[in-house]
């Protein structure tokens, strides 16, 4: 089974409420036939799209092979949250690779946001970047944790866009009695995702990056000079960037055994109206801090789209009735309200959900693994793949110097592996531990 085709359909954005307001763009054309190039990318979300894009503007002969269509995969259909940092905190990075690297690390994340809001702006994509991410709080010892790291950023790090809000505060900003208070960043924010990945799209190709849309690669020959197979034609090339993220499948088995699949799931409600500014008081969007996460935001009609729930195989649930729990368990007044889409997409994560920047075989880089946290820093690494590519490794060889452990079990069992452990911390946000 492969997770191109398990849930969609061929050449199609799924039923989402992003696909059903997105900005038109023009289908590229399938891949017929022998090209040649500088450079070939597989994957058409937020890193290949970037990388496409930078690459071009340097001068360089790209062509980006997507399976279905730009955007397809979680680039269109996640939360669209533009967060600060790390997927991991600062704490963790310090104690991982040190002070000075983490300092680094915490800039280029830095560098992530400023470079999607530059990115909007220079290329007039017809995406609204909307300040504001409140984090909430479940228990008392995670509101201490979260003020004091607050504090630790200010100090530390020089980060003074976080604000700490105590039960009342955050009752006051998301409508919910249920969290005991958390923080609001100020500098992060939200956007349309699939826009903004056709933004990317759109940009990329007036660079000159020929795109080719519904061609799926099936093999790859690694060497000197890589060649990239498709159903209906080839690419050769001298340096080959691997961007597939949670949909890389087989193509390359030394980075699926650092990056794990998962899916993610989001129903969008009816326009809420009036109702909507007693679900969010300020048009700021909201994760929470269970381990299976929890996230929302309202769109720029009033609708509540609503994120939460996992699964690890290949088929997706009931994704109507695997969000609806969380969504009435943060706001029960929600009750009886429409639900006019319902979708799910393919991730990736790492076991220590730091993204993976890799060389996987000669003339080949690869990142993916954002487990996430991708919006921003899938578009800089796709950039980050670009300087590497021109022989400006820095960056990557800093991202690249992360641990990453490979998942237990290998290939194989890693799944089943996977569905224990997540069954536990599951388990755990149920319990409220």
């Amino acid at each position: 089974m492969n997770l191109l085709h398990a849930n969609d359909r061929t050449g199609e954005y799924p039923a989402s409420y992003y696909a059903a307001t997105r900005t038109p763009l023009a289908p590229f054309p399938p891949l017929h036939g022998e090209r040649r190039a500088d450079v070939c990318i597989v994957g058409g979300g937020y890193t290949g799209l970037s990388a496409a894009l930078h690459l071009a503007q340097r001068g360089y002969d790209v062509v980006l092979l997507e399976a279905h269509r730009v955007g397809f995969g979680a680039s269109g259909r996640n939360g669209g949250q533009v967060g600060s940092g790390q997927r991991q905190d600062q704490v963790w990075i310090e104690k991982t690779v040190g002070r000075d690297a983490a300092h680094r690390l915490w800039d280029l994340a830095e560098d992530s946001k400023a470079l999607v809001k530059n990115l909007i702006q220079t290329h007039a994509m017809p995406v609204t970047f909307h300040p504001g991410i409140a984090h909430a709080c479940w228990t008392d010892a995670q509101v201490r944790d979260t003020h004091a790291y607050a504090e630790k950023l200010h100090r530390d790090y020089g980060y003074s866009h976080l604000e700490p809000l105590d039960r009342d505060g955050i009752r006051r900003l998301i409508g919910s009695t249920v969290y005991k208070g958390g923080e609001v960043d100020r500098d992060a924010g939200h956007l349309h995702p699939l826009n903004y990945a056709l933004g990317l799209a759109s940009a990329a190709a007036k660079a000159g990056a020929q795109i080719y849309e519904n061609a799926e690669v099936q093999h790859i020959d690694h060497g000197a000079t890589p060649i990239v197979r498709t159903a209906q034609g080839r690419v050769i090339c001298k340096q080959l960037i691997l961007a597939g993220n949670g949909y890389l499948g087989g193509l390359d088995r030394k980075v699926a055994a650092k990056v794990m699949p998962i899916n993610n799931f989001i129903v969008a409600t009816e326009p809420l109206g009036d109702r909507a500014k007693d679900i969010l008081s300020e048009p700021v969007a909201v994760a929470d801090t269970k381990f299976v996460v929890n996230y929302w935001r309202l769109s720029e009609d009033n609708r509540l789209l609503f994120g939460g729930g996992e699964s690890y195989g290949y088929r997706f649930p009931d994704i109507l009735k695997t969000v609806s729990k969380p969504m009435l368990e943060v706001y029960p007044q929600l009750k009886g309200t429409k639900i006019t889409h319902a979708w799910g997409g393919t991730l990736a994560i790492t076991m220590n959900r730091m993204p993976c920047f890799t060389r996987p075989a000669p003339n080949t880089l690869s990142a993916s693994g954002y487990s996430g946290h991708g919006v921003a820093m899938a578009t800089l690494a796709g950039k980050i793949l670009a300087e590497a590519t021109a022989a400006q490794s820095e960056r990557f060889d800093l991202m690249a110097s992360l641990p990453q452990p490979r998942f237990p079990g290998g290939t194989a069992l890693r799944w089943p592996m996977l569905v224990l452990a997540m069954t536990w911390y599951s388990m755990r946000d149920r319990l409220g531990l």
